[in-house]
């Protein structure tokens, strides 16, 4: 019987988008010289769990535990990186079920560091249903899927920021990077109601990502969260391509204070010809790394892999790959999209526990 549930979960979708897959983890930075540990807590999707494709194991170092790594060396201190996360769940699920069900973890007097990421398998099968659709378009899925997400992000910070430790000295959320970017940039099989013509699937969805994204990160500001851009860091390059006077993934950044029509216009007009597929995220003129996988929609990570998935999770420690930063990076902090997502994470941790 278990050999048949595999094998039926394998043939339905044959995505993480399309199904749930508890993918936990606790990983603990063991640095010498030191007993005195601090613990990150990471609710999310597969991006957190560090999906590979694989239902029994994960990335090691995906994001969270690649923070961690640079919090051991900013506190001297053993970090625990504990990822409660669930390949496939929408923002609703990962709200009841993760941060609400398993809010125990938040509340040990270890914790430090609270983060959460959303909203992303939301947007994915809402994605594969208009894409599915064919005659006059239909716009709901879509607009549900954005509102899904502000109403559980605004309900997550609330709730973390009434039940995590009182010693919590940080909370985060990350945004969501567009996976498939270049390969929406197609028309639609359905034709829109007005027009009747077919519609740029790019064109269509990216808005609807740039409100996700802006409501994630005008939450954070509201709310007590700090915000990490990972779309920034993923879709802009790490030079100035457009001869603005700014590095791309800085100027595609969330502006606090900024409107959500100004940023929605600023990612999808003013700076739209600087938006790149994570697929070749480019670190100079000349030089790019692959932050997606071949699914392309999972980002890319070194380090081997942890058992996490239908058969259990993993509880490990291990010493930090790298023990000091130059100038708050890894030598390989822009090189896969976990090592960048988790600098990105990284930037905002405070000097002390």
């Amino acid at each position: 019987m278990r050999c048949l549930a595999l094998l039926a979960f394998l043939g339905f979708g044959g995505h993480a988008a399309a199904n749930t897959l508890t993918q936990n983890v606790s990983w603990t930075i063991d640095r010498a010289g030191t007993t005195t540990k601090y613990r990150v807590v990471a609710y999310g999707d597969s991006i957190y769990a560090g999906y590979n494709g694989s239902t029994l194991n994960a990335a090691k170092y995906a994001a969270p535990t690649v923070d961690a790594e640079y919090l051991s060396a900013l506190w001297n201190a053993d970090i625990e990186s504990v990822r409660r996360a669930k390949s496939g769940a929408v923002a609703s699920d990962i709200y009841n079920n993760k941060i609400v069900a398993e809010r125990s973890y938040m509340q040990a007097s270890s914790t430090r560091v609270v983060t959460f990421e959303m909203c992303g398998n939301d947007g994915l099968q809402a994605r594969s249903n208009f894409k599915g659709q064919t005659g006059t378009c239909n716009y709901a899925q879509l607009d549900t899927a954005v509102n899904n997400c502000k109403t559980y992000v605004a309900a997550a910070m609330d709730y973390i920021n009434a039940n995590a430790y009182p010693g919590t000295k940080l909370k985060i959320i990350s945004n969501l990077h567009y996976p498939g970017y270049a390969a929406d940039n197609v028309q639609s099989s359905c034709r829109d109601a007005s027009t009747g013509a077919t519609v740029n699937l790019q064109a269509l969805f990216l808005p609807r990502i740039a409100t996700m994204n802006y409501w994630m990160c005008e939450f954070a500001r509201q709310k007590g969260f700090q915000c990490a851009d990972s779309f920034a860091q993923y879709m802009g390059a790490d030079y100035d391509s457009n001869g603005d006077g700014r590095i791309d993934s800085d100027a595609l950044r969330y502006v606090a204070g900024e409107s959500e029509s100004a940023y929605v216009t600023r990612l999808t007009t003013t700076l739209r010809s600087t938006i790149r597929d994570a697929n070749t995220h480019f670190v100079s003129s000349t030089s790019s790394y692959d932050y997606i996988q071949s699914d392309d929609t999972h980002p890319t990570y070194t380090g081997g892999t942890v058992n996490a998935g239908l058969f259990g999770g993993t509880t490990g420690t291990g010493a930090a790959r790298y023990t000091s930063f130059t100038n708050g990076k890894s030598p390989i902090w822009n090189q896969y999209g976990h090592e960048r997502m988790g600098w990105g994470l990284s930037t905002a941790n405070p000097a002390a526990p």
